[in-house]
């Protein structure tokens, strides 16, 4: 897409700090942190949404929400469960979904979101 901004970050056009890349994915610290750590995973391929995502995109969704937890660890958000049984740590994961779902950038990201109590 052209005027895709996230299309242009993926092709190199702006400048991102990026905290993961492959083939399929691109995970880069959003530019305007709601938390401490606040960073998007996309895919490369063009998706505008959530909604316009077909079954044969299923693998690659997968990838993205096996991806979160393991950025949020090396971002300093791990989950954790104790021996003793108490939780720690944690992140939020958000994907917006058309205007009404406050979808802003009109291709598929997923928002990883923690640092702080949310």
């Amino acid at each position: 897409m052209d005027n895709c901004i996230f299309c242009k970050i993926v092709a190199k056009q702006i400048p991102a700090t990026v905290l993961y890349e492959d083939d399929e994915l691109l995970a880069f610290n959003d530019i305007n942190p709601a938390a401490p750590v606040h960073f998007l995973i996309i895919p490369k391929k063009h998706l505008s949404s959530l909604a316009d995502a077909k079954a044969e995109d299923a693998v690659l969704l997968g990838k993205m929400l096996e991806l979160a937890p393991k950025l949020a660890a090396q971002q300093g958000c791990a989950y954790v469960e104790h021996a003793d049984g108490s939780k720690s740590g944690g992140f939020k994961t958000v994907v917006n979904t058309g205007p009404n779902g406050g979808q802003v950038v009109y291709h598929l990201h997923m928002h990883v979101i923690g640092g702080a109590e949310l």
